[in-house]
């Protein structure tokens, strides 16, 4: 069932896209614009397009668009479609794919693109992201985007064509011609497809390497998926599945399939933060490029000759990625999605950067390494330190209670020992590159942050073990949302 939009028009004379996304609510957010479904009106979708192509620099010619199968989806698309028609553009519908798919072609023909997306967040809100030749906008793009004039034409009335399949071959074949037909040989996967843009997809690229798949959990209705935050239901599901059915693993994706949740052999859900490490090295990577909440075993491990932190959501990522040094160059982040800052070559075979979240390459790097080792993808787990992270979240919070609470503990970082449920612990470093993240005298780690892309606060906890992460981030989240109004 698709949500009711309110309107919101832009006014007759020029405004800026700043003024308009100020009155509609409608804002970028870690990675792309976000909004409610009702606010997501035609004109501001339009809005948003027109300064986007302005941004481009070109005048004319193919425009990429694509999105995921949220309900709202397909009518956004087509009011970014009208608009492109209205700046003389010749848009491409690439229909239901990936985000990285749409990215990647994009970088293949030289053009840029348009995702109509809202990854993981819940279903009465969406969102847009944006991508050049070159990758994803940056957050200088988006000022750049917000300072552009506006003014609406009439729209032209329009249909959404059916899928240009050739959008998406370009990204089958980077994986099929990269990895080769027998590398994952033997291989039984589960692939839980619930409302993943990539589900008939993960079939189609996993089998051509060799592996033999069964689908999991396919759904109609769209299931948010949080990669980052995963349910216990998933957790107990995963488990189940791979008791009935003996897979090596299972994979899934968020929604718009950037962003990788992958299950070792006995269904345990893999932290983002530890696939992104082991895949880094798998690839020979020699400077590593992480948000500030991922698990501090990247520094640890010893196996990298530079490590970059920095806020959190993949521009940043990308921002950082593009001043590193020493190459081969990748980033990743604690929600998985994993990119490839510098071009490598793979067994004697090239793969070309790519400067978004994937969530294919993760996967077949990580199943090549179990496959290559004659190991389990547990075994790959158990060999990094045993640093463990855990996250979770409380949703419709009190944003300015819970933004009062973060300045509170930056000017006063003793208040953590509290949220960790000890007294006893002091605080011996504090980071607030994106809120605030605490290191206890114990090493256990506490991180709050509010989401930039929904009214929600996370919690990242790391521990020694699994379980004294839990415990730390569930005894934190309790406490803020008492004392917050949060939850």
């Amino acid at each position: 069932m698709t949500m009711p939009m309110r309107e919101i028009k832009a006014a007759p004379d020029q405004e800026t896209l700043a003024a308009l996304s100020e009155r509609s609510g409608v804002r970028f957010g870690t990675s792309g614009v976000r909004g409610l479904v009702r606010d997501l009106s035609p004109d501001i979708c339009r809005a948003y397009v027109q300064a986007f192509l302005a941004l481009s620099g070109t005048k004319g010619g193919p425009v990429l668009i694509g999105h995921d199968l949220r309900p709202s989806s397909p009518e956004i698309a087509r009011a970014c479609w009208q608009e492109a028609l209205c700046q003389g553009f010749e848009p491409v519908y690439g229909g239901v794919l990936p985000t990285p798919g749409l990215a990647f072609a994009a970088q293949e023909r030289l053009t840029p693109a348009i995702m109509v997306t809202g990854s993981h967040i819940p279903f009465d809100r969406n969102g847009i992201k944006f991508y050049l030749p070159h990758g994803e906008i940056s957050k200088e793009d988006e000022q750049r985007m917000l300072a552009t004039p506006v003014q609406l034409a009439p729209a032209p009335a329009a249909t959404l064509p059916a899928a240009d399949p050739t959008v998406l071959e370009c990204y089958v074949r980077r994986y099929a011609d990269a990895f080769g037909g027998g590398s994952l040989q033997g291989m039984k996967l589960g692939i839980y497809e619930h409302s993943s843009a990539a589900r008939d997809l993960l079939h189609t690229i996993l089998q051509a390497l060799g592996a033999k798949t069964v689908g999991l959990g396919r759904s109609d209705a769209f299931v948010p998926i949080d990669t980052e935050a995963v349910s216990e239901e998933d957790r107990h599901q995963g488990r189940a599945w791979a008791r009935q059915h003996g897979f090596d693993a299972i994979l899934t994706t968020d929604g718009d399939a950037d962003r990788p949740l992958i299950a070792d052999e006995n269904g345990e859900w893999l932290r983002g933060d530890v696939v992104g490490i082991l895949c880094a090295r798998e690839i020979g990577a020699q400077t590593v490029v992480t948000p500030v909440s991922s698990n501090t075993a990247l520094e640890a491990c010893g196996a990298f000759a530079q490590t970059i932190r920095t806020r959190i959501g993949s521009p940043h990522v990308i921002a950082a990625m593009e001043q590193a040094g020493k190459g081969p160059v990748a980033g990743y982040e604690a929600n998985g999605g994993f990119l490839l800052g510098s071009d490598i070559t793979w067994n004697g075979r090239h793969i070309a950067a790519l400067k978004t979240r994937d969530a294919l390459l993760p996967m077949i790097l990580l199943l090549s390494a179990a496959q290559s080792a004659r190991g389990r993808v547990s075994e790959l787990v158990a060999g990094l330190p045993q640093r463990h992270t855990f996250s979770d979240r409380l949703q419709n919070v009190n944003i300015p209670a819970c933004g009062a609470l973060l300045v509170k503990l930056a000017r006063d970082p003793s208040g953590f020992s509290r949220l960790a449920g000890t007294d006893r612990q002091s605080v011996v470093a504090l980071d607030t590159t994106d809120g605030v993240r605490a290191t206890l005298g114990s090493g256990d780690i506490l991180h709050l942050r509010l989401s930039g892309n929904a009214p929600e606060l996370r919690c990242y906890a790391e521990a020694a073990t699994p379980e004294r992460a839990a415990q730390l981030c569930g005894n934190c989240l309790a406490l803020v949302g008492k004392e917050a109004g949060a939850g």
